[in-house]
C-alpha cells in the first residue's frame, strides 16, 4: 500500500477537490411546437405541449 512521505498540504487537497465542483450551464432544448428553449424532459410553459401532444391547458393572449 502506498504511503505518502510528507504531509500533503491543505490547498493542494482543496485545489484537487475544487477541480470537480464546476457549475454547468443547464442544457436546454428546442421546443417542438413554439420553438422556445425549454430544459429537456419538461412540458413547455408558453403552449403547454410535450412530445407534440397538449398536456396542459395554457391561457392565450391574442
Amino acid at each position: 500500500m502506498a504511503v505518502p512521505k510528507y504531509k500533503v498540504s491543505k490547498s493542494k487537497t482543496r485545489s484537487r477537490r475544487a477541480a470537480n465542483m464546476k457549475l454547468e450551464r443547464p442544457i436546454l432544448s428546442e421546443c417542438s411546437t413554439c420553438g422556445s428553449k425549454i430544459p429537456s424532459h419538461r412540458v413547455c410553459p408558453k403552449c403547454g405541449y410535450y412530445k407534440g401532444r397538449s398536456v396542459i391547458e395554457t391561457e392565450r393572449l391574442d
